[in-house]
């Protein structure tokens, strides 16, 4: 008899995932990292973040249960992501920004005793963008050319209406720390369907991405076929075969040649000359 509290869960595949990179989200994830640690050090974002450094970057799906804080969500034509912050990590950006006491640098910040103001509020939506440009330029720039015709400008991913990610959705973790006290807080980038699938596809191994692009257009385009051009035929009886020598000349007449696909006649065709060689032109269907 089996134990069920002891048996082993099975994975349940995603067919939606089937196919896809999804084994390689921890290469974005990681160059992820890096450039997010990267603008975090640039002037205009150390005011902010000078006080942090960040320590892992994870892709998860979002089950439903759990409990993270308001989203803010920044919209773009190519998609949009959902950004949410923990609120410890904003009010100690807050306090590095507006220049806290290096004395209690090491205290943690008791979220009960500050009431939500209204710069707390616009600073999460100037963080979110910030980062969620970040998130777009990593997406655009592992794209392949082919893939670039509408590029994802981080800029132009602006503040939208908000809400919830639905189940399902790919979330990315980012953990970062506080230099001083040590202390640890995350956010969360939330993005959609179109996104993505564009981060999966920066993700294709290059053998992949060249069959892909190899792929385009209809079949009939792409089909290669070889067609051969009969120009002549001319039947002789068998023994002025056998007697020809060498110098003789066969009388023939220039006609419609026929193409050929293999050894079926598809068309017949006018032989015309230019620059030297013999061309086909006027092809007409056989039947």
């Amino acid at each position: 008899m089996t134990n069920t509290k002891q048996s082993a869960q099975a994975q349940v595949l995603d067919p939606c995932l089937l196919g896809r990179p999804v084994h390689l989200l921890h290469i974005f994830a990681a160059q992820l990292r890096d450039d997010l640690a990267q603008s975090m050090r640039l002037n205009m974002n150390r005011r902010y973040w000078g006080g942090f450094q960040v320590e892992e970057v994870e892709f998860s799906r979002l089950e439903g249960h759990e409990q993270i804080g308001r989203w803010l969500s920044f919209s773009a034509p190519a998609g949009n992501i959902a950004f949410s912050l923990e609120r410890k990590v904003l009010l100690s950006v807050l306090n590095f920004r507006y220049g806290r006491n290096k004395n209690d640098a090491a205290v943690a910040v008791d979220e009960s005793a500050v009431r939500v103001t209204a710069t707390e509020e616009r600073l999460a939506v100037v963080l979110g963008q910030q980062l969620a440009g970040t998130l777009a330029g990593r997406i655009e720039l592992n794209l392949p050319v082919t893939d670039k015709a509408a590029p994802l400008d981080s800029e132009e991913f602006k503040p939208a209406a908000g809400s919830h990610p639905p189940k399902g959705t790919w979330i990315i973790t980012v953990t970062v720390s506080d230099i001083v006290s040590g202390s640890t807080g995350r956010f969360w980038f939330a993005l959609d369907k179109s996104l993505m699938a564009s981060v999966l596809r920066g993700l294709l191994p290059d053998r992949d991405q060249n069959k892909k692009n190899k792929n385009l257009g209809p079949l009939a385009q792409r089909l290669q076929v070889g067609l051969n051009g009969r120009l002549i035929s001319k039947e002789v009886p068998l023994g002025t075969l056998f007697d020809l020598q060498v110098g003789d000349i066969i009388p023939i007449s220039m006609h419609r040649a026929d193409v050929l696909l293999d050894d079926s006649r598809l068309f017949t065709a006018a032989v015309t000359e230019h620059k030297g060689k013999l061309c086909l032109t006027s092809f007409e269907d056989v039947e």
